[in-house]
């Protein structure tokens, strides 16, 4: 029972105000909140129980490196997705039966890959050598952290235009993006290097953002 409380107090406290909650809260501006909330809890048990079983072994596997610097790309990618927009030809149906769960859920697992929130499983499980509690714990706490910020990221689509509301989420991810990859490659690269393929990945960026824009004002004429 110690290690289940412990887990779950010092990850609902490192999880308040994390990227991870922010994401859930962008997604919640989106879809339905049932569907975020399912979504969270399944990304993060499985997250959470890798975490316990080789956690300590996946830095040895595969560099952490690459998978924060995948996970931060599929940001900027997720950023780049709502701007376009979900709708496909005879595929919306598709999309919102069975779209959300799968988007948010590896949207969600690989923005706690290599996270704090992941570390300190890491470390609970080390520490308290209780596998189940640690889980358990871990986990809970991420859906009650999260579920915080699928209540705001509800109250935000009640009350903010969709296209508002669509292009703060879009933002958040971008931002996340770039953030992700510049602790990435500032720690792999000099600063010459690290801003060269800032500026690339950031002009790659806006060009795309203008196609989209361009598509949809050709779109509606």
């Amino acid at each position: 029972m110690a290690a289940f409380i412990a887990s779950f107090i010092f990850v609902f406290l490192a999880e308040m105000g994390d990227k991870t909650q922010l994401l859930a809260m962008a997604f919640a501006s989106k879809y339905s909140a049932q569907k975020v909330l399912i979504a969270v809890f399944l990304a993060t048990l499985l997250n959470h129980f890798l975490a316990v079983i080789v956690g300590h072994f996946l830095s040895v596997i595969i560099p952490m490196e690459v998978i924060s610097f995948i996970a931060a790309l599929s940001f900027i990618i997720f950023g780049l997705w709502t701007i376009r927009g979900d709708k496909l030809k005879g595929e919306d149906q598709k999309i919102s039966r069975f779209g959300p769960v799968l988007t948010v859920g590896i949207a969600f697992f690989l923005a706690e890959m290599g996270d704090k929130t992941q570390l300190a499983t890491v470390s609970l499980a080390v520490e308290y050598q209780n596998m189940f509690s640690v889980l358990m714990g871990t986990t809970l706490a991420m859906v009650s952290a999260d579920a915080i910020g699928i209540t705001v990221g509800v109250l935000m689509r009640k009350h903010i235009p969709e296209k508002t509301i669509k292009w703060i989420s879009a933002c958040i991810f971008i931002l996340f993006g770039f953030s992700g990859v510049y602790k990435v490659l500032s720690v792999l690269l000099s600063q010459a290097y690290l801003w060269s393929i800032m500026l690339i990945i950031g002009a790659c960026t806006a060009y795309l953002v203008y196609r989209l824009l361009n598509q949809k004002t050709h779109l509606r004429k």
